[in-house]
């Protein structure tokens, strides 16, 4: 009698493959061409993070995603730079954020497996991250994100009701908006909802939803 209750050995094949095309997708050219799409992304979102930071304080910050800098360098006003981590997996990315704020720990790795302690940092987010995520390995990169918080995590995503797939730069699974504030309260009930806000050009952002949890 076969055992209906195991993995099958081809789906997680191909959610392995998935995730692996992904990784490749942002750590070669196609990472390269939206950082040299975006280069002047920081502008505009000063006021936003003088806010937050004022707001809800923190000595030890990361970003995961992190690109060239376009938040971190606004929080560098705040926090002091050698207490501030960035973390992507192009490494061209990772020499424009050493660039754009200088004493900054620029680090290379993946999203699901953050090279972290657990609660290592006050602030943990994304912005444009979690959207990008393959649906296998979502759970796994926000609960990363989850276990390396101390206390406040922060993310900045496209917002849909519904799981809505996006055609992006000439591929069509690459961008998912869904509720990924609903998400996090879902997988994770140990986390309580401090804020909620919708952004737009005019604030330096997409039109962007920001979901700010604190950790209990």
């Amino acid at each position: 009698m076969t055992d209906q209750t195991a993995t099958d050995p081809s789906s997680s094949e191909a959610a392995e493959s998935d995730v692996a095309r992904f990784e490749d997708l942002w750590a070669g050219e196609f990472g390269n061409d939206y950082l040299n799409r975006n280069l002047d992304a920081a502008a505009g979102r000063a006021p936003f993070w003088d806010d937050l930071m004022t707001r809800f304080p923190s000595e030890r910050v990361l970003e995961v995603g992190c690109t060239q800098g376009d938040n971190l360098v606004h929080i560098a006003k705040h926090v002091k730079p050698r207490n501030i981590w960035g973390l992507d997996l192009n490494t061209d990315v990772l020499a424009a954020l050493q660039r754009h704020v200088p004493g900054v720990n620029a680090d290379w790795g993946t999203a699901k497996s953050l090279p972290y302690r657990d609660a290592w940092f006050d602030m943990v987010f994304t912005v444009g991250l979690l959207i990008h995520q393959p649906d296998d390995v979502l759970p796994l990169v926000m609960g990363e994100i989850v276990r390396t918080s101390r206390r406040w995590i922060l993310c900045g995503e496209y917002h849909a009701d519904e799981r809505t797939t996006v055609p992006y730069h000439g591929h069509d699974d690459v961008l998912i908006k869904r509720d990924y504030g609903k998400l996090y309260a879902d997988l994770f009930p140990e986390l309580t909802l401090v804020e909620e806000r919708y952004l737009t050009k005019d604030d330096g952002f997409d039109r962007v939803t920001f979901h700010l949890f604190e950790k209990r």
